[in-house]
């Protein structure tokens, strides 16, 4: 008999920024809304685990969805024409966009990496709009990242980039998973990951932000990997404080993919997040 995952998959026609994008969604479960944003250079792919999970899709209707240009979303017409460059301003509009267009009531958004950095731009922006927000290695500030070998006609970009991700993960991850994580971003379209960086290490700055989140209208936890060398968890621990009411812990040998990489591991401290921003 065939085994069907109880993820489903479609695409969406949305406008944003003035722009038609034709997006791909996927989601599992019923309940509170949880929208999932993938890591820069990546998809939706990465939430496949919290989208099988039986206690969280009995309580939760998990979305996630490939940013423009990444993963199965088509660019915008003439993309051809100037270099992708995502913005704070450009990622914003992309995720409010989604979630106003699939009508999710007062929905938890739940980010890693690039995505745990702007769901504190989207808390402090639109708190009355979200239930709370769940960063994963969230960082308010993370400069020095970016570089032109991300994306340059002598190196193969994707191998580049899934190996250079793949040094985030941490040793105690199983193999096969973080190099589950590494296909992923071997098929990045080129030049998008460097495109992301872009946002994450040279547009990127919220600290001006942190104190306009009130935590009694939109919840907050953080959760970042011991072995995170991209966001230390020193520096979630700064976004953490912060932001009052804030809730973090480290990850015991958890990296930098916690959702991909040990799926096993971080589900405890999934589910407590949880727990505290769905209350």
């Amino acid at each position: 008999m065939p085994e069907f995952e109880p993820i489903a998959g479609r695409y969406l026609g949305i406008e944003i920024e003035s722009e038609r994008h034709r997006i791909f969604i996927e989601e599992a479960g019923k309940g509170t809304p949880l929208l999932c944003l993938h890591t820069a250079g990546n998809d939706s792919r990465q939430y496949r685990h919290i989208m099988n999970d039986p206690e969280i899709i009995n309580r939760f209707r998990v979305v996630a969805f490939d940013m423009p240009f990444h993963g199965r979303s088509t660019p915008p017409d003439r993309w051809w024409l100037k270099k992708f460059r995502l913005t704070t301003k450009s990622y914003v509009a992309a995720v409010r966009a989604t979630w106003n267009a699939l009508g999710l009531d007062r929905p938890i958004v739940l980010g890693c990496s690039m995505g745990g950095a702007i769901v504190l731009k989207l808390a402090a922006e639109y708190m009355n709009e979200l239930r709370g927000v769940i960063g994963l290695e969230s960082s308010a500030y993370a400069p020095g990242r970016y570089n032109d070998f991300l994306h340059h006609p002598a190196i193969h970009g994707g191998e580049l980039c899934a190996s250079y991700t793949y040094g985030l993960n941490s040793p105690y991850s199983p193999e096969t998973n973080r190099r589950e994580n590494w296909w992923y971003y071997s098929q990045s379209g080129p030049g998008v990951y460097q495109g992301d960086v872009f946002f994450y290490s040279n547009d990127w700055d919220g600290r001006p932000d942190l104190k306009h989140i009130d935590t009694k209208r939109c919840k907050v936890a953080l959760l970042t990997g011991e072995y995170d060398y991209s966001c230390t968890p020193q520096m979630s621990e700064a976004v953490a404080a912060a932001i009052p009411g804030s809730r973090f812990k480290i990850m015991k040998d958890m990296g930098h993919f916690p959702m991909i990489e040990n799926y096993p591991g971080f589900r405890p401290y999934l589910l407590e997040a949880l727990d505290h921003v769905a209350a």
